[in-house]
């Protein structure tokens, strides 16, 4: 039977196609990776020279902090006063001799910011026998009133050092409880002194208006040196309420013994102090 062209036409062809096989690498010859080692790996004598070059280095360094080559001679102070940076040179005498290669700055830092009139230190080398201290100081706010007791207190409530009772009457005073536990160096509680403290030190210049200072309640009070008392409410926003106080004061009338400001936008004054109850202690001294 004859098949017509057309029908065998569609018949599927049969194809053959060829699959590529992945190339094998070929091994880089042995003596070739010796060449390149060769190559680059440095000598002996490069070797040598260079663990002598290390080896002088370190013993260098061991003659230079065990000796006095670089010995401690003298402490450079910045940023105290002549009275905290006497402080700082005697906390700092016992490193005088010591070589400033080795020297631990971490320990002269704890050194100097162990003293209660240093907040902050920084140290730097300044060979060959000078070591640079710089330090940021406490800046006294008031004076710290308890019984019969005073002590110098800092911006941020820190005990800077036990005083006389009368001394430096233009600081103002805060009244703590009778025999109430105060140690140089600490940080006042913010609710038993530190408080009052941070307020006169957000007070700027107004502060030399404050005959004392006292919280009652949780009420913060300034007694003026005018004799005006002078009520803040919340020991918080203390530079805005002692601003209004400073322009309200301006115009108060004749006879006014209280002021509140406790409400900035209301400041309310009388001629009556209200019965608040007193700091505990006397205001004077």
């Amino acid at each position: 039977m004859k098949v017509p062209a057309k029908a065998r036409s569609r018949r599927p062809t049969a194809r053959a196609e060829t699959a590529a096989l992945p190339r094998r690498r070929r091994a880089a010859p042995v003596g070739r990776g010796r060449t390149l080692l060769r190559k680059y790996a440095p000598s002996r004598r490069s070797l040598v020279l260079g663990l002598g070059i290390l080896a002088v280095a370190l013993g260098a360094y061991a003659v230079a902090r065990e000796t006095s080559v670089f010995a401690v001679r003298g402490i450079a102070l910045s940023g105290g006063s002549s009275q905290v940076d006497a402080q700082v040179r005697k906390a700092l005498a016992p490193l005088l001799g010591r070589s400033l290669v080795g020297l631990n700055g971490a320990d002269a830092v704890r050194r100097a910011e162990a003293l209660p009139t240093v907040v902050s230190a920084t140290y730097d080398r300044a060979f060959p026998h000078t070591l640079r201290i710089s330090v940021v100081p406490e800046r006294p706010v008031a004076i710290l009133r308890s019984g019969t007791s005073a002590w110098l207190v800092s911006v941020r409530g820190r005990v800077m050092a036990s005083v006389a009772a009368g001394v430096d009457a233009t600081l103002p005073r805060i009244w703590l409880e009778a025999k109430t536990p105060v140690r140089v160096a600490d940080l006042l509680p913010l609710t038993n002194g530190g408080g009052i403290a941070r307020a006169l030190g957000s007070a700027g210049a107004f502060r030399a208006r404050v005959a004392t200072a006292s919280l009652i309640g949780g009420v913060l009070v300034f007694r003026l040196r005018s004799g005006i008392e002078l009520l803040l409410g919340k020991p918080a926003g203390v530079p805005l309420k002692v601003a209004v106080a400073t322009q309200a004061l301006q115009a108060l009338p004749s006879g006014t013994r209280f002021l509140d400001v406790s409400v900035t936008g209301r400041p309310v004054s009388s001629t009556r102090i209200p019965a608040l109850a007193p700091p505990a202690g006397s205001s004077r001294g």
